[in-house]
């Protein structure tokens, strides 16, 4: 159940007789970690992570890694938002 917390302090002999109370080896027994659900959500998550970083660059290899706009969008998106407000003063779009 217990383990030593340090295998190179179990490994090396004692130096003195042992105590009078009781023998063993020396050293701080500490319980072995366990598993839980947390840990499994926490390798979940990593994967997820690890999962979303290789799809971004596989995205990105189709643009070849550049991240600026070549042309400007600006004067399509006014137009667009023009016709759209056309649209709403022609009564035949009216309710």
């Amino acid at each position: 159940m217990s383990r030593l917390r340090s295998s190179a302090a179990a490994n090396r002999p004692a130096a003195r007789s042992a105590p009078a109370g009781g023998g063993g080896a020396r050293g701080v027994y500490v319980q072995a970690p366990k598993s839980d659900i947390f840990v499994v959500m926490l390798a979940i998550s990593l994967g997820a992570i690890l999962l979303g970083c290789l799809l971004l660059g596989l995205v990105m290899n189709r643009y070849n890694f550049q991240t600026k706009p070549t042309a400007s969008l600006a004067p399509a998106a006014s137009g667009a938002l023009t016709a759209c407000s056309e649209n709403l003063r022609n009564p035949e779009f009216s309710a």
